[in-house]
């Protein structure tokens, strides 16, 4: 289910707090919206339940989980996860307009090229 990649450079825990976020969005966690135990994960990525355990108190710190003792842990709001998953990719967005801006790509030529990505939205419709 999770996926860590140790060439990019980005803390374990972090990789693993994004994960869930994506993951959550995704609707991965099913109905119940519960995570895999911090074991579970620790055991399926080879790395040490404290890595995993800190993704997931930065997850509850920053209200996107809950856990409830001896039960496991939830993702809070099932939309909350998609919501901060879109804030992220608009941040990262607007850095890479500021920095193709101070580079000196054109107003104009950032409107063309958005005009030339598909809306998602709108494919397939007739």
């Amino acid at each position: 289910m999770f996926a860590i990649d140790y060439k990019c450079g980005l803390p374990i825990f972090e990789q693993i707090y994004r994960s869930v976020i994506t993951l959550g969005a995704a609707g991965a966690f099913g109905d119940s919206g519960q995570l895999p135990s911090v074991r579970a994960v620790a055991k399926e990525l080879g790395v040490n339940p404290n890595t995993v355990q800190k993704a997931y108190s930065m997850l509850e710190r920053d209200g996107l989980l809950h856990s409830l003792p001896g039960k496991g842990s939830f993702l809070s709001k099932p939309q909350a996860a998609a919501d901060r998953r879109r804030r992220e990719a608009l941040n990262m967005v607007e850095s890479a307009v500021r920095e193709a801006i101070s580079c000196g790509v054109t107003r104009a030529e950032l409107a063309e090229l958005l005009s030339g990505i598909p809306d998602p939205e709108k494919e397939g419709n007739p």
